[in-house]
């Protein structure tokens, strides 16, 4: 059946779910997109929405229609095409089923539903998955994954709305109890059964000379469909996915990728990505999916594309060790000039000495007495929470000095690591504050963790340590919404050095802490609210809808990346030695096989 030129009518079928009942601004855009190529279209949500968000996307779709989370987006397809009846139904031309885990239109969706009326199909989509020689899901009844139209997005013709076949196929459709049944019950098997009948189908992007390469097309190779088969969407999980799954099947770069072109290239508002990321998934899936790791020149001056923003600067520094006065000023004046910089000291005694260190600095400067309480973080979040909204970059820095762990050369590797990787030189300053510049979502830059001698064990052991419940509960006081999860790292400061936009940091501030909730010294190694301060920052970043990342001066890199590259060669090879030659994730459970 091949529609033309001639006036479509399209009944659009969309189903939204959040867990809390949610609806970003990427929805609005996407349904006024679809809105624009259907004459009926129907919103279907599963399990809730906020009354707000249903009244604004009520403007948009034609019908909203909120039923309770059960069977997956096929039932509430199943459901939404049974709503008129099929003789209604069989008035349209096309009818159109597709769901909210994907962000588009990336390209009006114009192009491609013109590209396919010219089609002779009697269904179609925008993406195809390959076939795959096995069931992976025991739940497909022909024993293996056919090649099929996958089911976020699915338009059928009236040639196949109007026939017997479909219409069985939707009124008698099996009750969903999972996942696994939802992809064998619907999405694998649909394709394949229509056309064994006859019904002719094709997608949009041809993905065909792909084959070989990847049994999902748009996940792999996600820059391919859009900037070479104009694409209209790209799938959300590609941003958080596990990234093991990436890493067996490519070196990770899929979807920094595509979300670069799309920034660079398209007009579609990648906030929209970066809002609804931000909100509902957990940042370390996010960090690795997306790299958030500057490596920043210590030699050369990036040349912003932006427009010089000026922002206002302060350096809040904590010395305690007075001796290391000097040190810590030498990395200050790395500093932009015109900074603001504010130091505090324990008491009046290291004050004089201190001062005595800056005399001659070149900055305003701002000596406080704080009290030898809270660490460097009291004050921090106490001692100079009433400047710290007055400006838009801080960097937040101490001076470090190790007794419990000999010798006392691993303790400053770690000081070193901290300072080379915020203030190593002014170039480097400047580089790191044109990177806050570029990248308006960009809340908070940390160096890496420790790995070296006994921190090595903060990548085993976690970043976690035995903070975690504390850590949550003071999400809680908070009022932290977004996802902290057990198993998964915070992409913390661990050091309690960074750059952040204060911004970025307005629920933690907004607690108004005081110095009596700090512990009393001698403080505890682990499991204080020192400690759940440290890991919470990255979520105060992100609640206030902005990510934390790691940096690196690009001479720090060039150890770290020798660093990594010895542990895990020395690490493979003792392991391999015992389970034998296997690819990581192979070698991964092989190794957790060995401990059970």
């Amino acid at each position: 059946m091949i529609l033309g030129k001639k006036e479509v009518r399209r009944y659009g079928v969309y189903v939204f779910y959040d867990k809390n009942g949610i609806a970003d601004e990427y929805n609005d855009v996407f349904l006024k997109g679809l809105k624009e190529e259907v004459s009926h279209l129907l919103l279907i949500c599963n399990g809730t929405i906020r009354e707000e968000d249903r009244e604004r996307l009520g403007k948009i779709a034609d019908e909203v229609m909120v039923r309770k989370n059960i069977g997956y987006d096929v039932t509430a397809y199943r459901e939404g095409i049974l709503r008129p009846g099929f003789e209604k139904l069989s008035e349209y031309d096309e009818v159109v089923i597709c769901n909210d885990t994907m962000y588009g239109p990336l390209y009006p969706f114009s192009e491609m539903f013109g590209a396919m009326a010219e089609e002779d199909l009697d269904f179609w989509g925008i993406t195809s998955f390959h076939e795959v020689p096995f069931d992976p899901f025991g739940t497909i009844s022909y024993g293996y994954i056919p090649t099929h139209i996958q089911s976020f997005f699915m338009v059928f013709r009236q040639s196949l709305v109007k026939s017997k076949e479909f219409q069985d196929y939707w009124t008698n459709f099996p009750t969903v109890h999972n996942y696994e049944e939802a992809i064998g019950f619907h999405e694998a098997i649909f394709t394949k059964k229509f056309s064994d009948l006859g019904y002719r189908w094709k997608t949009y992007v041809d993905s065909a000379d792909l084959e070989g390469y990847t049994y999902d097309p748009l996940r792999d190779f996600p820059r391919y469909a859009v900037e070479e088969q104009r694409c209209p969407v790209i799938k959300k999980r590609s941003f958080y996915h596990e990234y093991g799954e990436a890493m067996e099947r490519s070196g990770g770069e899929a979807s920094r990728e595509v979300l670069e072109y799309i920034e660079q290239e398209l007009s579609y508002d990648t906030g929209l990505i970066w809002k609804n990321l931000l909100r509902t998934q957990n940042q370390a899936d996010l960090k690795k999916r997306m790299h958030w790791n500057f490596i920043l020149s210590s030699r050369m001056k990036k040349p912003s594309g932006k427009k010089k923003q000026n922002l206002k600067l302060a350096l809040i520094l904590h010395i305690y060790y007075d001796d290391l006065a000097g040190y810590c000023r030498s990395y200050a004046e790395n500093m932009p000039e015109g900074t603001d910089v504010y130091v505090t000291v324990p008491d009046e005694e290291k004050l004089q000495r201190v001062q005595k260190a800056f005399e001659g600095f070149p900055y305003h400067t701002e000596f406080r007495v704080t009290g030898n309480i809270g660490r460097d973080v009291a004050p921090f979040i106490v001692g100079c929470k009433d400047v710290v909204d007055r400006y838009d970059l801080i960097c937040k820095v101490h001076d470090k000095r190790v007794y419990q762990v000999k010798p006392m050369s691993l303790g400053q590797s770690w000081s070193y690591k901290c300072f080379e990787n915020l203030l190593k030189n002014k170039t480097f300053v400047e580089n790191v504050i044109t990177a806050f510049e570029e990248n308006p979502f960009l809340g908070m830059l940390t160096p890496p963790i420790p790995n070296h001698g006994p921190y090595y064990p903060t990548t085993g052991k976690g970043e976690w340590g035995e903070n975690f419940e504390t850590t949550r509960k003071l999400a809680q006081t908070l009022n932290l919404h977004v996802n902290l999860d057990r198993e998964k790292e915070p992409v913390a400061p661990l050091g309690s050095m960074f750059w952040v936009r204060p911004k970025a940091l307005k629920c933690l501030f907004a607690h108004g802490w005081q110095y009596e909730e700090m512990p009393k010294e001698p403080i505890a190694d682990d499991n204080t609210v020192l400690h759940a301060i440290e890991r919470i920052y990255p979520f105060c970043v992100q609640e206030e809808g902005y990510y934390p990342a790691w940096v690196m001066a690009d001479s720090y890199a060039e150890i770290e990346v020798d660093n990594f590259r010895y542990i895990n060669r020395e690490l493979e090879q003792a392991e391999m030695s015992k389970t034998g030659v296997r690819s990581f994730r192979e070698l991964l459970q092989a190794v957790k096989d060995l401990r059970s």
